[in-house]
């Protein structure tokens, strides 16, 4: 399973404009194992806030802040079906999107 018919699975889906943006973000990744998930999907919101953050913000950056969200949101759903390594993503996830702005 890919991670992008993993995503499809998920329930509620979110709005279309959400979904679309997420999967941009994804790119590529999406066609990766849904095994990855976590990974995949902290690392594409981790680009995604150093992106907002470089650039002025504003209304325009709704969007993109959405889809951090809701990636993070993924990734700590995936992170769950491992409880044993939640502790440790979620330290990990905690430090790298406190160091976006460096």
């Amino acid at each position: 399973m890919t991670l992008e018919s993993w995503l499809r699975e998920r329930t509620p889906a979110p709005p279309r404009r959400l979904a679309e943006r997420i999967g941009d973000v994804l790119g590529d990744r999406a066609a990766r194992p849904a095994t990855e998930a976590h990974d995949l999907c902290l690392d594409a919101a981790v680009e995604l806030l150093g992106e907002v953050y470089c650039r002025p913000g504003g209304r325009e950056s709704a969007l993109d802040l959405l889809t951090v969200d809701a990636l993070v949101t993924y990734a700590f759903e995936a992170a769950a079906a491992e409880p044993a390594k939640l502790h440790e993503r979620a330290l990990s996830a905690m430090s790298r999107l406190s160091l976006v702005p460096q």
